[in-house]
């Protein structure tokens, strides 16, 4: 049986989930990893937090919505490359031109790395893409108790929709940047096995304490606003979803590797609980270091969050991952324990 380390492309390197992924593919000990950045400095800042892991290269892919942007990479390391993990692709809502911003670079950087993966990695094994429940989602039926999402429902929205607000936009990018692969394959009937990785919103401490620090990703940004709340401040009911942990979401691009029959195909929708604002409060103020000290709302009111909402149903994927998702509890206090003690390690560092 080889032993032989086998070769992961990851894009989008730097990102919250990426980062994830590098650190479970090399603790294995199976894989080497060469990830995109998109500069100098992010890879040698990356290198650094992983103790420059010789199992950890880096090539520059500066911007994605650039059709040929994989290419060079690609035919410097495609012979050797045994599977692909595309992460990279914009999750923000602070943006100017929905189009130029969101879309472009989510369908663009799909379609391109897609090409490079089939014109220049003959060896290619498995391509995992990182998209979205926001490529599930039919937003005008989020709140309808009766209505079903699983792994198989698609978002339903135009291009038209998706230029009215940036959220429409988000949601419409990921729908096309996923769509696009699964597309792709079928025009340029690709070899490998796929899978695409569906996350709700997505909690959990960052890879690395360093990048625990100002305003963190967007999901992880509720739970930062709320540990620095002040008492008596209003609980906003307007942020509501479903949640699931970094750790675990990594752990699903990874799965496809190890058993790649298994997964092809797949859409893996990572979903766990539901979660309304009043939710993440209520854990939050269970920690000694917050109780008494934050906002406090209406406590346990979200209670019933679920019934109000659309179904989830993922027991498909809950069965091919095969492991127990990371509570919520443990997700939320995790990343407001690693915010805490970044924020008290600077206290010392100015006092």
């Amino acid at each position: 049986m080889s032993t032989e380390k086998k070769t992961v492309f990851l894009s989008g390197a730097t990102g919250f989930i990426a980062q994830h992924i590098v650190k479970q593919l090399l603790d294995s000990g199976k894989f080497k990893v060469i990830g995109s950045v998109r500069s100098e400095d992010k890879a040698n800042s990356l290198a650094k937090n992983f103790n420059n892991n010789p199992d950890l290269s880096f090539v520059y892919v500066k911007d994605i919505s650039d059709p040929v942007a994989f290419d060079e990479a690609f035919k410097e390391h495609g012979s050797k490359l045994d599977y692909v993990i595309h992460s990279a692709s914009p999750f923000t809502f602070d943006i100017t031109d929905i189009q130029k911003d969101l879309i472009t670079p989510a369908k663009i950087g799909s379609a391109g790395i897609f090409k490079a993966s089939v014109k220049y990695a003959p060896n290619l094994k498995h391509f995992v893409v990182t998209s979205s429940f926001a490529a599930i989602v039919n937003a005008s039926k989020a709140a309808d108790p009766n209505t079903v999402f699983d792994e198989s429902s698609w978002n339903p929205s135009t291009l038209e929709e998706a230029l009215q607000n940036e959220f429409n936009g988000y949601r419409y990018s990921k729908k096309i940047a996923e769509k696009t692969i699964w597309d792709l394959s079928k025009e340029l009937k690709s070899k490998f096995n796929i899978t695409a990785v569906n996350p709700v919103f997505v909690f959990g401490p960052q890879c690395f304490d360093s990048s625990a620090t100002g305003n963190l990703n967007t999901s992880c940004e509720f739970i930062n606003k709320l540990v620095h709340s002040k008492i008596g401040d209003d609980v906003s009911s307007s942020i509501n979803g479903a949640a699931i942990d970094v750790r675990d979401v990594a752990r699903a691009h990874i799965e496809p590797l190890l058993n790649s029959e298994k997964f092809n195909g797949q859409r893996l929708l990572l979903s766990d609980v539901r979660f309304g604002n009043q939710t993440l409060v209520d854990i939050l103020n269970e920690l000694p270091e917050l109780e008494g000290k934050i906002a406090k709302g209406v406590p346990h009111s979200d209670e019933n969050i679920a019934a109000t909402k659309a179904k989830i149903v993922n027991d498909k994927t809950k069965e091919l991952l095969g492991f127990k998702f990371i509570s919520l509890e443990d997700s939320v206090q995790d990343t407001a324990n690693q915010i805490l003690r970044v924020q008290n390690v600077f206290k010392k560092i100015l006092v």
